[in-house]
Formats: structure tokens, C-alpha cells, sequence
């Protein structure tokens, strides 16, 4: 195939978006060829009958201008940091499940939170009631938790440091409620927001758009679709639930009236989706345009040129 591909002369391909695709398409890339990254789920809707159309599907596919872009070995590396992250967060969680469930049987428990395990670990610790080998195998979750502590410190550190040099997460930060982890996770794994052609486009990529259940004219909308990077739209509604904790608790000074009057209708976490719809659109408006956030009080939360 390398061969082949080196003597072709310069082409439009197409590759599946899977493992090892972005390796292949950066390598076809050096030959001069133009790659398209294409996920199955998209081509599905272009096949007319049976598995024989999908060829004619692919292509009719590929001409679509919403294809995933090819990152670079840099892009990849860093997209690196928020999945490593990931990963270790959902280790600490799980540990910390099982040392709750573990001391519940000894009839030892901790406030909800996290930040109550460790301590919970030290009154473990220093509990002489319990058998010799329970506080041992404890001790073994006590350093096994740090150290997973450790690890993520140090990844959000280096996270931390990358999100300076950029300066598109640097204007992405400077949406309320955000942070430079938010806004790196962002800049990171968005595709080109060019192929978006609103910031609606790019809410309904992540997921934050309502199902539609419409007919006869009657415009019904259910809960959002859950469609897209699920740690990415994870994000963004912790990001707006951030906030709301501000606005609910009297610190939101410059919170707007839009957002007020929609807490004293609506569940405070329906309006954090809401609100994370909100910050998808204006994100991809930052993105797109280069401006700067602004924050406006009169008028519903969106980026403003300046």
C-alpha cells in the first residue's frame, strides 16, 4: 500500500476514523495527497439499499466539507494530556468508591467529597480496633491513592502550562465560569470550528441540543441528544455548573438577566445544560471570528466583538 501510494499521483482519500487513522493520513500526506478522516456513523446515511451502495455512499460521504481534519503529531501529543487525565480521574474515583465500601463494612464512614477520603484513610490510620491485615490492605489503598493524587497534579500541571502558549485558550478562559482545563479540552479537541456553520452546528456535535419529537406542525423538544465527545460536553456543563454555584450564592455580580430569570423557571440542572449550550456557541464564535469575550449584562450571555 505505501508503494501504490507513493506513485499515485496526488488524490483526495478517505480513511475511517479509528486507531491508528491520523498516523496513516499524516503519512499519505507527505506524498501530496489530500485525507478526509471519515466516521462510519456519517457515511451510514448515504447508503441507499444494501452493503454493496456503500462505495458510492463513501464518496458522496467524503464530499461532505464537515469531515474530521487530520491533527498534526503535535496536536495528537497534546490531546495526550486531557486523556491521560481522564484516565487517572476515573481511577481515583474508583479507588475512593472501594475504600468507602470497604470501611462501611468495618462501620467507618466519611462525609461525601473526594477531598474526605484521605480523611477518612488517616482515621484508618490510627484505628486499632480494626484487624492487623484490614489496616494493612488499607495502608496499600492509602498509597496507591496518593500516588494517583501525584500523578494527576502532574499532568494538571503540565496542562496548566500549555494553556499560556495558546493563545486561543488563553480568550476561551475568559468565558465566565472557565478555566484554563476547560478551555485547553476545548481548543484541543474541537475540529476545525470552520466546518461548523453556526455555533448551533457545533452545540448539536456535542450534544447539547434538544431532541426533536416535532410533527404536524407542533414543535416538540425532548432531552438533549448525548451525541459527540462526551468528556468534552462533560466539561462544559461543569463549567456552567461552576458558575451557577457562584450566581446561586449571591457572588454572580455581573450574571445576566437572561440567566436569572431562567433559574427561577427552570431546574438549576437543566439551566446548566442550557447554560453549557450557551457557552458551546460562543466558544465556536471565538474561535471562529478571533474576538474577545465580553461580558454584557443587559442582553443574554454571547461573545461580543470588542
Amino acid at each position: 500500500m505505501i508503494a501504490f501510494s507513493e506513485k499515485l499521483p496526488p488524490t483526495l482519500v478517505a480513511i475511517e476514523a479509528c486507531g491508528e487513522s491520523h498516523h496513516w493520513a499524516r503519512f499519505l500526506q507527505s506524498f501530496g495527497h489530500e485525507v478526509k478522516l471519515i466516521p462510519p456513523q456519517y457515511v451510514k446515511p448515504y447508503v441507499k439499499r444494501g452493503k454493496n451502495a456503500a462505495a458510492e455512499a463513501l464518496c458522496e460521504a467524503m464530499s461532505r466539507p464537515t469531515m474530521r481534519p487530520v491533527k498534526s503529531a503535535e496536536s495528537q501529543a497534546a490531546l495526550m494530556l486531557i486523556g491521560v487525565r481522564e484516565r487517572l480521574i476515573r481511577n481515583r474515583t474508583q479507588l475512593a468508591n472501594a475504600i468507602g465500601g470497604c470501611a462501611a463494612e468495618f462501620g467507618l464512614s466519611a462525609a461525601q467529597g473526594i477531598c474526605k477520603v484521605e480523611l477518612l484513610l488517616e482515621h484508618i490510620a490510627t484505628d486499632e480496633t480494626l484487624p492487623e491485615l484490614a489496616r494493612d490492605l488499607f495502608a496499600l489503598h492509602a498509597r496507591e491513592y496518593r500516588q494517583l493524587l501525584g500523578e494527576i497534579a502532574k499532568v494538571e500541571a503540565r496542562l496548566t502550562a500549555w494553556h499560556p502558549a495558546d493563545e486561543c485558550s488563553r480568550r476561551l478562559a475568559k468565558i465566565p465560569g472557565g478555566g484554563p482545563i476547560g478551555a485547553s479540552m476545548l481548543v484541543m479537541k474541537m475540529p476545525a470550528p470552520e466546518g461548523f456553520g453556526s455555533g448551533w452546528h457545533f452545540a448539536a456535535w456535542l450534544g447539547l441540543t434538544p431532541k426533536g419529537h416535532s410533527t404536524a406542525g407542533k414543535v416538540r423538544l425532548g432531552v438533549i441528544t448525548r451525541a459527540g465527545d462526551e468528556p468534552l460536553r462533560s466539561a462544559l456543563v461543569a463549567w456552567a455548573t461552576a458558575l451557577l454555584r457562584h450566581v446561586r450564592e449571591g457572588r454572580g455580580k455581573n450574571a445576566s438577566p437572561w440567566l436569572l430569570e431562567l433559574l427561577k423557571r427552570k431546574p438549576p440542572k437543566l439551566v446548566a445544560v442550557a447554560l453549557a449550550n450557551k457557552f458551546a456557541r460562543v466558544a465556536w464564535k471565538l474561535m471562529v471570528t478571533g474576538e474577545q469575550y465580553r461580558t454584557n449584562t443587559t442582553q443574554p450571555l454571547h461573545a461580543r466583538a470588542v
